[in-house]
């Protein structure tokens, strides 16, 4: 990530999820390089405008649900500056809307590590810490 600031938040967040299950975060320069990295297995979530908005408990119920039903994979799709492509959206599962205020890209990718780090914490019942 460009800003180094938000890089290490989200490396952070990560650091302590991979605790408790593999995460991996992939950047691609395009489109194209999106549509080739999606799983073609697995739940595929792309954060939009208009999507559904969960809380944090809706949140960690997706998750807990997702590995109780064994789904080796679950994909969240952050577009950059211009969003997702169609394309994308359509291959997604689901859509969801972090806030409804518009976040920046880099700053939607940090809110979305530190809410899967904290559900994973909500999950395993251990204290979330900072």
């Amino acid at each position: 990530m460009r800003d180094r600031n938000l890089g290490a938040a989200c490396e952070a967040y990560l650091a302590r999820a991979r605790h408790h299950l593999p995460v991996e975060v992939v950047e691609v320069d395009d489109d194209a390089a999106l549509l080739r990295r999606i799983p073609k297995e697995g739940d595929v979530v792309a954060l939009e405008a208009g999507g559904a908005t969960w809380d944090t408990a809706k949140l960690t119920s997706y998750i807990q649900d997702s590995m109780v039903r064994g789904r080796k994979t679950v994909a969240f799709l952050i577009g950059g500056s211009d969003g997702l492509s169609k394309t994308a959206v359509a291959r997604a599962g689901r859509r969801l809307s972090l806030s409804a205020m518009t976040l920046p890209h880099r700053l939607a990718r940090v809110v979305l590590c530190e809410q899967i780090y904290r559900a994973l914490s909500i999950i395993k019942g251990e204290p979330y810490s900072r």
